[in-house]
């Protein structure tokens, strides 16, 4: 099969059709056309934010599009939850100039998913060896310092160390349905004390409060509103400079709110706290949360329990809930593995990076091995 390779400054350009074709057929909400230009058109993930998109588009000869790779050229490594920055310190220390790179991923989403996009009519191998392949030959023709490629899936991520991309391995935290009907059912699978513990977290953090969670047409521009003011209160505290603009929230509102489940904590008829999740084909991804009020365990509530048993009622087998945070284990979120791969031009950094991820692989492993054993909430066996 003869294929053209074409990079596109926005997935705008590419059109919702054509990228849908390819994303659409995958269920993931965050490949999609209206999730990447809310990201874009938002002003979120833009060039004045170190954000330049470069996605990448196959087509045969015909002109049809058989694949496509969500790819950005970033000037920082901010927003990507999977951190190369003593890589870049080290590198421009030496006098290498590490930015920008090539990026392969989500903005400011650190979920696992489709990042090399096939037609259903298409040869999947083919047309993923030529994305990496292009993504590479990208990389090399504009003189750029490495491609990075985060949580993909474990699938695409085997085919790219077979390309010359270097293999990384972290930890997120993920609750996997075992069969439960109920969140009654699921709190009957763990120890005695982790059952009581979650109950009474539960009843500390909804008194006083009337949680609700809301989808589609019952999101307004006014829970949008209170979300955001939630998202850049607890954003300004935690991390400095939230990413998201509010006008990204109502775009989402507008073309993807079937796939947005917003929980939202009401003192009365005031909002006071949030968590937005999207609804995946059989998974639910929690995001952003924040709140103006301090509430213990409210934080659990909102973005872990409420999730399951929305998982529970929608017949979802897992929730992810996003990056970091072992004191999730202790909520029924076990740690699983998640992937990165990485190509990097110069070998005065290649090769001591590939050193450093030999090492790194296996001390990941071991922890997530020991996590699981020590601090599993479940009842043994």
């Amino acid at each position: 099969m003869s294929l053209k390779l074409q990079v596109h400054g926005g997935v705008a350009s590419v059109g919702r059709e054509a990228w849908d074709s390819l994303a659409a057929p995958t269920g993931d909400p965050f490949v999609t056309y209206d999730f990447l230009d809310a990201c874009e058109a938002s002003g979120s993930a833009v060039p004045e934010q170190g954000w330049a998109p470069r996605h990448l588009t196959l087509h045969a000869e015909d002109g049809t599009p058989v694949g496509a790779m969500p790819l950005y050229l970033k000037g920082h490594s901010q927003g990507e939850y999977v951190f190369d920055h003593s890589w870049a310190d080290a590198y421009q220390r030496a006098g290498g100039r590490y930015y920008p790179k090539l990026l392969c991923a989500i903005p400011f989403t650190p979920a696992t998913g489709p990042r090399l996009l096939v037609a259903l009519s298409a040869d999947p191998d083919t047309v993923r060896q030529g994305l990496i392949q292009g993504a590479v030959m990208l990389c090399e023709q504009m003189g750029l310092s490495s491609l990075h490629v985060n949580f993909p899936t474990e699938a695409e991520w085997s085919l790219m160390g077979q390309h010359r991309l270097m293999q990384r391995q972290d930890i997120q935290f993920i609750w996997r349905n075992q069969g439960w009907a109920t969140f009654d059912d699921f709190l009957g699978a763990l120890s005695a004390s982790r059952r009581k513990t979650i109950r009474r977290e539960r009843r500390e953090a909804q008194d006083g409060l009337d949680i609700r969670i809301l989808s589609g047409d019952e999101i307004t521009e006014a829970h949008w509103d209170a979300f955001f003011a939630f998202y850049i209160d607890t954003g300004d505290r935690k991390w400095g400079r939230p990413y998201l603009t509010r006008d990204f929230f109502t775009r989402i509102g507008l073309t993807m709110a079937d796939k947005v489940a917003l929980v939202m904590a009401f003192n009365g008829e005031t909002p006071v706290a949030g968590a937005i999740n999207f609804i995946g084909r059989d998974a639910l991804y929690g995001r952003q949360w924040g709140t103006l009020i301090d509430k213990p365990f409210l934080h659990f509530e909102l973005c872990y329990y409420q999730a399951i048993e929305f998982a529970l009622k929608n017949g979802l087998s897992r929730v992810e809930a996003g990056a970091q945070g072992d004191h999730k284990i202790a909520r029924g979120y076990l740690p699983s593995p998640v992937y990165s791969a990485h190509y990097i031009s110069d070998p005065a950094l290649a090769d001591p990076v590939a050193r450093y991820l030999k090492q790194e692989g296996p001390a990941v492993a071991a922890e997530r091995d020991a996590m699981t054993r020590e601090l599993s909430p479940f009842r043994q066996a």
